[in-house]
């Protein structure tokens, strides 16, 4: 029993060393805490919540404060990773968090997107797949719905380069009954020269095919990122890190600035569109 007691009592004393010496932390360690939740990224980037860990809602003094929304955002981003270069961060971090232009995101109103990294059972072989999901608003609520989907076997089935001359049938051939559809269907690996010139593959309506008839099995996600398209000029990756340190969890881990115009090129690089 005093065996019992002693342990007891040093367990105390550890425990109470331990909430002393996390009391004494400043505000700026505490704000280096784990981002654990993208939902908790979000509300970080926006200073919609405090040092401690609180949610803050409007009315706080302390909502989307701006001194402390810059603190937030310097330590939001990849310190390891080289090519998120500093002028550019800064230059980030300033056309967010500005007092009267600052910009913030919404979990709601789409411009972001989730990157998932599947597995799947092909022709008796493990593939990735990597599926783009979006919000999509039903009823009163909202879910994640496949937008789109990459998958490197299709890309070989289809021709990608655009370049070539492509083949045709003669302007005539309807009056001989298109008999020379024969042979186009002959080669099989050319029939895409056949089509017009602003046809684009449909790579979800095939792979939802090849799931409903048993062709494609998933076996598991692989991977997890984000891309956020909602700050005006700007898009950003959102990745985890799961390391030791302060700087771990959902961070930013790529960042480019754009012109306007090249929203939708960038989009659709980006998207596999």
């Amino acid at each position: 029993m005093k065996i019992i007691s002693f342990i007891l009592l040093l367990l105390t004393s550890y425990l109470s060393s331990q909430a002393q010496l996390i009391g004494d932390m400043d505000d700026e360690s505490r704000l280096y805490a784990e981002t654990k939740q993208v939902n908790q990224f979000i509300r970080r980037f926006n200073g919609e919540e405090s040092v401690e860990g609180k949610r803050l809602y409007e009315g706080d003094r302390q909502f989307r404060n701006e001194s402390q929304r810059k603190k937030y955002l310097k330590i939001l981003f990849d310190e390891e990773n080289n090519d998120l270069q500093s002028d550019l961060k800064k230059e980030f971090i300033k056309d967010v968090s500005d007092k009267d232009t600052g910009q913030y995101l919404d979990f709601h109103s789409g411009g972001w997107y989730a990157e998932v990294t599947t597995h799947f059972l092909y022709n008796k072989q493990v593939k990735n797949v990597i599926l783009f999901l979006k919000l999509e608003q039903e009823n009163l609520g909202y879910k994640w719905v496949i937008d789109n989907v990459y998958f490197y076997p299709y890309d070989e089935m289809f021709i990608s380069d655009t370049s070539y001359q492509k083949k045709f049938l003669h302007p005539m051939s309807h009056e001989l009954e298109f008999m020379n559809l024969k042979r186009v269907f002959s080669q099989t690996d050319s029939v895409q020269q056949y089509t017009a010139k602003d046809f684009q593959p449909d790579y979800l309506s095939l792979f939802l095919y090849e799931v409903n008839n048993g062709k494609l099995k998933f076996d598991g996600v692989a991977g997890l990122k984000f891309h956020f398209f909602q700050i005006k000029n700007w898009y950003f990756e959102l990745s985890y890190f799961n390391r030791s340190g302060y700087n771990t969890g959902w961070l930013i881990s790529n960042l480019v600035k754009y012109n306007p115009e090249e929203r939708d090129i960038l989009m659709n690089h980006i998207l596999y569109n």
